[in-house]
């Protein structure tokens, strides 16, 4: 669903695209898309990531330009919520993508700040769309169901192109699961490890920064994260596993000291320049379908 995959025009996806004001639901679920990539900004510190405290390991980036980023997609995800719930064709899916992009960069002058997060997140609100759209309850078991059902073929055909970006050349060079191989397999990082760590730390009495953090570390010990590949090499992503491994050992997100220990790992991750983007990617998606859980009144499974 992005540039890299087709070069498809924008006036394209435009005629096709249903209108952001589809329905009430999916103008709900595109809010919480924003919310949760807001929630994503907002927690600090956050290893090597930009957030309203500082901009971790960037030079071309800081909050602001996430800000423009996120007004410039405030439409994208309402309207590919109300496209999955009208078609299985994957194809309008990914030319909503393309142009989410296309005005993702010109607000940003050229940045990659979204991509990861058009493509995720563009996934499950086209699969809550669907989901809703069929009765089912929008949490977390119907929402891959849905997203495997409907378009684990196309993604699978996907996963198989030889995109050209940096976390794709990446994957194919080491052979990681990529983001694209993520989402053929109905997100497995995301509904096995990441949302269930942020469910477990709310359980535990954190609030919301912990339970974030918590949430974001198991992400980082977990995911193929092809943006640390890509900044550090498969030695940048086995140390940023390792710091994540002993900061969820020493308690995680459920201590007192947590930000401070959350600081320490900042520190070395910009100090080597690393950056954990798929992670917040996960961290974002985690958030965004804990709200819809809320929103549709569907318990958490």
């Amino acid at each position: 669903m992005t540039a890299a995959v087709s070069r498809r025009t924008t006036a394209t996806a435009t005629a096709t695209a249903p209108s952001p004001h589809a329905g009430a639901f999916h103008a709900a679920l595109g809010r919480a898309a924003i919310v949760a990539l807001y929630d994503e900004l907002a927690l600090e510190p956050k290893p090597g990531l930009v957030s309203f405290a500082d901009t971790g390991s960037h030079d071309d980036m800081d909050a602001s330009t996430f800000l423009r980023s996120l007004f410039s997609l405030r439409h994208f995800f309402v309207r590919v919520a109300a496209q999955g719930a009208h078609s299985d064709a994957f194809e309008p899916l990914e030319s909503l993508g393309i142009a989410a992009e296309a005005r993702m960069l010109q607000a940003t002058g050229g940045v990659n700040t979204h991509r990861g997060a058009i493509f995720m997140l563009g996934l499950l609100c086209a699969a809550a769309g669907a989901a809703h759209d069929a009765g089912l309850p929008c949490n977390a078991t119907a929402l891959r169901g849905t997203l495997l059902a409907r378009w684990g073929g196309a993604l699978a055909s996907r996963a198989t192109r030889s995109l050209d970006t940096h976390g794709a050349r990446a994957a194919r060079e080491h052979g990681l699961r990529g983001a694209s191989e993520e989402a053929a397999q109905g997100l497995p990082t995301l509904f096995d490890r990441v949302l269930p760590a942020l469910r477990d730390a709310r359980r535990a009495g954190a609030g919301d920064r912990g339970a974030r953090l918590h949430a974001l570390f198991t992400a980082m010990a977990e995911a193929d994260d092809t943006n640390l590949v890509h900044r550090g090499g498969l030695q940048g992503l086995r140390d940023a596993r390792l710091l994540a491994r002993a900061f969820l050992a020493e308690g995680g997100g459920l201590t007192a000291d947590a930000p401070a220990r959350a600081a320490r790992v900042h520190a070395a991750f910009v100090e080597r320049r690393l950056s954990p983007g798929g992670a917040a990617d996960l961290l974002a998606a985690a958030c965004w379908v804990e709200r819809v859980e809320r929103l549709a009144g569907a318990a958490p499974r």
